[in-house]
Protein backbone atom coordinates (compact mmCIF):
# COMPACT_ATOMS: atom_id res chain seq x y z
CA UNK A 1 0.00 0.00 0.00
CA UNK A 2 1.08 3.43 -1.01
CA UNK A 3 1.31 5.82 2.13
CA UNK A 4 2.31 8.85 1.83
CA UNK A 5 5.58 9.92 3.93
CA UNK A 6 4.41 12.42 5.65
CA UNK A 7 1.43 10.54 7.27
CA UNK A 8 3.58 7.87 8.17
CA UNK A 9 6.33 10.18 9.79
CA UNK A 10 3.78 11.61 12.56
CA UNK A 11 2.83 9.68 15.58
CA UNK A 12 -1.01 9.51 14.80
CA UNK A 13 0.33 8.42 11.16
CA UNK A 14 2.16 5.32 12.45
CA UNK A 15 -0.74 4.62 14.71
CA UNK A 16 -3.14 4.70 12.11
CA UNK A 17 -0.89 2.60 9.66
CA UNK A 18 -0.81 0.24 12.01
CA UNK A 19 -4.96 0.12 12.68
CA UNK A 20 -5.54 0.24 8.71
CA UNK A 21 -3.06 -2.82 8.69
CA UNK A 22 -4.86 -4.81 10.99
CA UNK A 23 -8.54 -4.12 9.49
CA UNK A 24 -7.14 -4.57 5.82
CA UNK A 25 -6.20 -8.06 7.12
CA UNK A 26 -9.48 -8.65 8.71
CA UNK A 27 -11.43 -7.41 6.24
CA UNK A 28 -13.10 -4.86 8.64
CA UNK A 29 -11.84 -1.71 6.75
CA UNK A 30 -15.22 -0.25 6.16
CA UNK A 31 -16.11 -1.00 9.74
CA UNK A 32 -13.56 0.49 11.66
CA UNK A 33 -13.59 3.56 9.32
CA UNK A 34 -17.56 3.77 10.20
CA UNK A 35 -16.35 3.46 14.42
CA UNK A 36 -13.88 6.31 13.97
CA UNK A 37 -16.32 8.47 12.43
CA UNK A 38 -18.86 7.68 15.03
CA UNK A 39 -16.02 8.51 17.52
CA UNK A 40 -15.13 11.39 16.25
CA UNK A 41 -18.79 12.99 15.96
CA UNK A 42 -18.81 11.99 19.84
CA UNK A 43 -15.47 13.63 20.34
CA UNK A 44 -17.05 16.82 18.83
CA UNK A 45 -19.94 16.63 20.54
CA UNK A 46 -18.97 15.58 24.08
CA UNK A 47 -16.56 18.47 25.97
CA UNK A 48 -16.30 15.05 29.16
CA UNK A 49 -14.42 12.96 26.40
CA UNK A 50 -12.21 15.40 25.31
CA UNK A 51 -11.50 16.29 28.88
CA UNK A 52 -10.85 12.61 29.60
CA UNK A 53 -9.03 11.74 25.95
CA UNK A 54 -6.74 14.56 27.03
CA UNK A 55 -6.10 15.29 30.70
CA UNK A 56 -2.91 13.73 32.08
CA UNK A 57 -3.84 13.51 35.66
CA UNK A 58 -5.84 10.80 34.78
CA UNK A 59 -4.28 7.12 35.21
CA UNK A 60 -3.73 5.00 32.48
CA UNK A 61 -6.21 2.46 34.12
CA UNK A 62 -8.93 5.51 34.50
CA UNK A 63 -8.50 6.42 31.03
CA UNK A 64 -8.53 2.68 29.78
CA UNK A 65 -12.18 2.43 31.50
CA UNK A 66 -13.56 5.60 30.53
CA UNK A 67 -12.86 4.84 26.97
CA UNK A 68 -13.76 1.41 27.19
CA UNK A 69 -17.11 2.50 28.59
CA UNK A 70 -17.50 4.79 25.79
CA UNK A 71 -16.74 2.47 22.87
CA UNK A 72 -19.14 -0.17 24.27
CA UNK A 73 -22.07 2.90 24.46
CA UNK A 74 -21.22 3.47 20.55
CA UNK A 75 -21.16 -0.59 19.59
CA UNK A 76 -17.79 -0.17 18.38
CA UNK A 77 -15.95 -3.36 16.63
CA UNK A 78 -13.18 -5.34 18.95
CA UNK A 79 -11.01 -4.30 16.61
CA UNK A 80 -11.39 -0.43 17.37
CA UNK A 81 -12.11 -1.10 21.06
CA UNK A 82 -8.72 -2.89 21.31
CA UNK A 83 -7.00 -0.03 19.88
CA UNK A 84 -8.65 2.70 22.09
CA UNK A 85 -7.22 0.34 25.01
CA UNK A 86 -3.54 0.30 23.40
CA UNK A 87 -3.36 4.33 23.00
CA UNK A 88 -4.82 4.34 26.70
CA UNK A 89 -1.90 2.04 27.73
CA UNK A 90 0.43 4.04 25.86
CA UNK A 91 -0.96 7.31 27.54
CA UNK A 92 -1.75 8.46 23.44
CA UNK A 93 -5.57 8.89 24.13
CA UNK A 94 -4.82 12.60 23.20
CA UNK A 95 -3.45 12.12 19.94
CA UNK A 96 -7.04 10.23 18.89
CA UNK A 97 -8.49 13.55 16.51
CA UNK A 98 -5.23 12.91 14.45
CA UNK A 99 -5.37 9.67 14.39
CA UNK A 100 -8.91 9.13 13.27
CA UNK A 101 -7.64 12.10 10.39
CA UNK A 102 -4.87 10.11 9.28
CA UNK A 103 -6.83 6.57 9.22
CA UNK A 104 -9.39 8.45 6.89
CA UNK A 105 -6.73 9.63 4.66
CA UNK A 106 -5.64 6.50 4.29
CA UNK A 107 -8.55 4.83 3.43
CA UNK A 108 -9.57 7.35 1.18
CA UNK A 109 -6.10 6.74 -0.64
CA UNK A 110 -6.84 2.97 -0.65
CA UNK A 111 -10.19 3.65 -2.24
CA UNK A 112 -8.26 6.12 -4.79
CA UNK A 113 -10.51 9.15 -3.31
CA UNK A 114 -9.28 12.42 -2.64
CA UNK A 115 -11.56 14.63 -0.25
CA UNK A 116 -12.41 18.30 -1.00
CA UNK A 117 -12.94 20.99 1.92
CA UNK A 118 -15.74 23.02 0.75
CA UNK A 119 -16.76 26.62 2.20
CA UNK A 120 -19.44 28.53 1.11
CA UNK A 121 -21.43 31.66 2.27
CA UNK A 122 -24.76 29.58 2.44
CA UNK A 123 -25.29 25.43 2.86
CA UNK A 124 -25.45 24.37 -0.72
CA UNK A 125 -28.74 22.21 -1.55
CA UNK A 126 -27.84 18.64 -3.10
CA UNK A 127 -28.00 19.21 -6.79
CA UNK A 128 -25.54 22.07 -6.53
CA UNK A 129 -23.15 19.53 -4.26
CA UNK A 130 -23.84 16.97 -6.91
CA UNK A 131 -22.92 19.00 -9.74
CA UNK A 132 -20.03 20.51 -7.94
CA UNK A 133 -18.84 17.08 -7.06
CA UNK A 134 -18.77 15.81 -10.76
CA UNK A 135 -16.86 19.04 -11.89
CA UNK A 136 -14.49 18.23 -9.47
CA UNK A 137 -13.97 14.50 -9.94
CA UNK A 138 -14.05 15.34 -13.49
CA UNK A 139 -11.03 17.83 -12.70
CA UNK A 140 -9.44 15.54 -10.55
CA UNK A 141 -9.39 12.20 -12.42
CA UNK A 142 -10.28 10.20 -8.98
CA UNK A 143 -13.32 10.31 -6.63
CA UNK A 144 -14.11 13.14 -4.67
CA UNK A 145 -15.50 12.83 -1.11
CA UNK A 146 -16.64 16.39 -0.04
CA UNK A 147 -16.71 18.20 3.46
CA UNK A 148 -18.65 21.01 3.58
CA UNK A 149 -18.71 24.16 5.71
CA UNK A 150 -20.74 27.92 6.00
CA UNK A 151 -18.55 30.77 6.38
CA UNK A 152 -21.37 33.51 6.34
CA UNK A 153 -17.98 35.83 6.33
CA UNK A 154 -17.40 35.02 2.55
CA UNK A 155 -20.43 36.61 1.19
CA UNK A 156 -20.79 34.73 -1.86
CA UNK A 157 -19.31 32.08 -3.80
CA UNK A 158 -17.32 29.08 -2.53
CA UNK A 159 -13.83 28.55 -1.68
CA UNK A 160 -12.57 24.40 -2.49
CA UNK A 161 -9.24 22.95 -1.41
CA UNK A 162 -8.00 19.95 -2.31
CA UNK A 163 -4.49 18.68 -0.73
CA UNK A 164 -2.43 21.75 -1.16
CA UNK A 165 -4.32 23.41 -4.33
CA UNK A 166 -7.00 25.97 -3.35
CA UNK A 167 -9.68 27.53 -5.31
CA UNK A 168 -11.11 30.57 -4.26
CA UNK A 169 -13.94 31.61 -6.11
CA UNK A 170 -15.40 33.96 -3.10
CA UNK A 171 -16.63 37.45 -3.24
CA UNK A 172 -15.06 38.43 0.09
CA UNK A 173 -11.62 37.66 -1.92
CA UNK A 174 -12.51 39.22 -5.44
CA UNK A 175 -13.61 42.62 -3.45
CA UNK A 176 -10.27 42.61 -1.54
CA UNK A 177 -8.65 41.99 -4.90
CA UNK A 178 -10.70 44.78 -6.58
CA UNK A 179 -9.20 46.72 -3.00
CA UNK A 180 -5.84 46.47 -3.61
CA UNK A 181 -5.50 47.14 -7.35
CA UNK A 182 -7.76 50.99 -6.86
CA UNK A 183 -4.72 51.27 -4.16
CA UNK A 184 -2.36 50.93 -6.29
Amino acid sequence: MDISAGIQASLAGRYASALFDLAAENGTVTAVESDLETLSAALADSAELRDVTANPQLSRKAQGEAIAAVASHLSLSDLTKNFLGVLAGNRRLSSLSEMIRAFQMIAAAQRGEVTADVTSAHALSDEQLATLKDKLTARQGRTVKLNTSVDPDLLGGLVVTIGSQRIDGSIRTRLNSLAQAMKA
